[in-house]
């Protein structure tokens, strides 16, 4: 997938597993990849972060294509973009992109599932412990570390024991960490 804006090539997606759009995507989770996204945790995400945070998530960003439009977000005097900057870069984006274009129905189940491929890189319908170190991997996370501390992570939410999760096991433990959108 391509995006562009104003006729220039902002980024394209070279990984199938990763989708940037998720029509529900709630203020705790967004404030979740703002976080992520701010390396030195100074409160603003610079082009330069973004930029990076999209390649890790192996999306191609062409920073000279990226920085206007990101730019456009960033209030005078400041360094880049605060949460509320973001959030609305991230709705226009939403809104401009992807509105009618998705896959998913907008209900909770579908933005599962959708965030569920995320992790599932192989497509077999399970995640397993490599498939979600390598995920934490791109986002950059030191969970990501050790692949012991990713199998306990994954015994802790395996339900029925078989070493992996699946779809519905994956949906129990997102309902109990997801606030749900307003």
């Amino acid at each position: 997938m391509e995006i562009t804006i104003n006729e220039k090539k902002i980024f394209s997606r070279q990984s199938s597993s990763f989708r940037l759009r998720s029509p529900s995507l709630n203020a705790l989770r967004l404030q979740r990849i703002f976080d992520l996204f701010d390396k030195n945790s100074d409160g603003f995400i610079t082009v330069e972060e973004l930029s990076q945070a999209l390649s890790r998530l192996g999306l191609d960003a062409d920073i000279s294509d990226l920085k206007p439009t990101i730019e456009s977000y960033i209030k005078p005097d400041e360094t880049g973009l605060r949460f509320g900057d973001f959030a609305a870069l991230h709705k226009t984006l939403d809104e401009s992109f992807f509105a009618g274009d998705c896959e998913c129905d907008g209900s909770p189940e579908s933005d599962l599932e959708e965030a569920f491929k995320v992790f599932d890189q192989d497509g077999d319908g399970f995640i397993s412990a490599v498939e979600l170190q390598n995920v934490l991997k791109k986002l950059g996370l030191p969970e990501a570390g050790e692949i012991e501390q990713v199998e306990r992570m994954i015994v802790s939410v395996d339900s029925n024991h078989d070493g992996r999760v699946d779809f519905f096991e994956f949906k129990n433990m997102m309902q109990t960490v997801i606030v749900p959108s307003s």
